[in-house]
């Protein structure tokens, strides 16, 4: 809904006087909210989120059931599957200089909450997380992007719908509405977006000492072994590269491969592409457009800054600025101060760089910012080992890409600059809580003997617990 400033803290202090409300819920509450978002989503908006996304972006049909409907169903039904256990006391154990006491651990809701989302799975990574801010019990406050405003006008009905706005509330606008919000004295913000970005939400969160989610992006490698079957490594680079036109945080940003199989490696992407989406990729119904024209006129100009460096154009490099629409790009020699190799890309393009040994390939990702995503294909054991250990990146798949955020039981969230916490299933529950600890005496015990007047005799006591318990 469209709100005016001055509104904003008035729902904000709504939600606020309906937190403890909201938070005493109980499970099957909980799980009522839940399905009723479930229902809106799967049958009564589906229709709706198909075609505002295509008016948006051109979203192929499939791509909205698979990367924005499927996947929030997805997580909703592994969180009512799994949530009353969630919300048990997690019994740990008491160690024998406490005896007599007993300790649990009970998960409570944050409060009220911020989700700030982002355009390019709009649907998606907005109710995503706010199942997790369900099934904690908190309530919340969604801004989804403006550049997506035909989706988000459908996210704001079925808000409405669902949900009373002390409970949830989705805020539409421009950037001056997230600055606005950000203001408020939120008890968790769940930022979906870039780094940039990330920054500016960490320091206004500081304000009030509010504890932050942040999931980022970067430039996530792929590195193509010599050992690796190549066929089977193109089906699922294309695939994970040209889903939603690029536009993914987990996307391959830019591909290290093996220099002895580099040609082999580029006929079989060429041939692949057109497989997919045929000769003209621009008549193809299953190759989406570029959100709008900042993103377009950003990612033109990367392309003219590596033709400028003289860079090798495999595959297309063309682009029509009326449809919004960029080729699939495949580029090599790219200079290192290209744009391509510096700035995360975002869009339809996919740089390729050669490697002769394990330690360049370690080496040149460990020189750049800890990735949200590391991908590697090869059938080589101890390679693979060898760059498990000696990179680091939040989350990494072998011989596939991109589908490790489907698996609920995985946490998915960066480290540093690509993000700081995890969502999804649990893990997504535990950023939207407090994991408060309880401890209950029932006994004496043998904790009094220390207390003072201290003497020689507690003295002994307290060098035997030291050494012994």
């Amino acid at each position: 809904m469209n709100y005016s400033n001055n509104t904003y803290a008035a729902l904000f202090n709504a939600q606020k006087e309906h937190q403890f409300r909201v938070g005493n819920t109980t499970y099957k509450e909980r799980v009522k909210k839940l399905k009723a978002l479930q229902y809106a989503i799967e049958k009564t908006y589906r229709k709706e989120i198909r075609e505002a996304l295509y008016k948006d972006f051109r979203k192929p049909q499939i791509e909205v059931d698979l990367t924005e409907i499927y996947l929030v169903v997805k997580e909703i039904k592994h969180t009512i599957s799994h949530l009353k256990g969630w919300l048990n006391k997690q019994r740990v154990d008491t160690p024998l200089s406490l005896l007599g006491t007993s300790s649990y651990i009970k998960y409570e809701p944050k409060g009220v909450c911020l989700i700030i989302s982002p355009w390019n799975y709009p649907v998606n990574l907005t109710f995503g997380p706010l199942v997790s801010a369900i099934a904690a019990g908190n309530t919340a406050i969604l801004k989804p992007s403006e550049m997506t405003p035909n989706t988000s006008a459908v996210m704001a009905k079925i808000v409405k719908e669902v949900f009373n706005e002390n409970e949830v509330a989705l805020v539409e606008g421009e950037v001056e509405v997230s600055q606005e919000l950000l203001k408020l004295p939120f008890n968790h913000i769940f930022f979906t977006g870039s780094p940039a970005v990330g920054k500016i939400v960490m320091q206004a969160a500081a304000r009030h000492l509010t504890s932050v989610t942040l999931e980022l992006g970067g430039k996530s490698p792929t590195i193509i072994h010599e050992s690796a079957h190549i066929e089977a490594a193109i089906k699922n680079i294309v695939w994970g590269k040209f889903l939603n036109n690029g536009q993914t945080c987990i996307a391959p940003d830019y591909v290290l491969v093996h220099e002895s199989i580099k040609n082999e490696f580029i006929d079989a992407f060429k041939l692949k592409v057109t497989q997919y989406y045929s000769e003209n990729p621009q008549e193809s119904n299953s190759y989406s457009r570029v959100v709008n024209q900042k993103h377009f006129n950003r990612l033109v100009s990367a392309i003219e800054d590596a033709k400028e460096k003289h860079a090798n154009f495999h595959l297309g490099g063309d682009s029509d600025a009326a449809s919004k629409y960029i080729a699939p790009t495949l580029v090599s020699n790219l200079s290192e101060d290209t744009i391509l190799l510096n700035d995360e890309i975002f869009g339809p393009i996919l740089p390729i760089k050669t490697y002769t040994s394990t330690k360049e390939v370690v080496d040149y990702i460990n020189s750049k910012e800890k990735p949200l995503a590391l991908y590697i294909y090869a059938n080589n054991r101890a390679f693979v080992n060898t760059v498990i250990q000696e990179t680091r990146a939040g989350s990494t798949c072998i011989n596939t890409n991109a589908i490790q955020y489907s698996n609920h039981h995985l946490p998915f969230g960066g480290s540093n600059n690509s993000g700081i916490g995890k969502s999804h299933g649990f893990f997504g529950f535990q950023e939207f809580t407090n994991a408060r600890s309880v401890l209950k005496k029932h006994t004496i015990g043998p904790l009094h003997l220390l207390f003072p007047p201290y003497n020689n005799f507690k003295e002994k006591i307290a060098k035997a617990t030291v050494k012994w318990f």
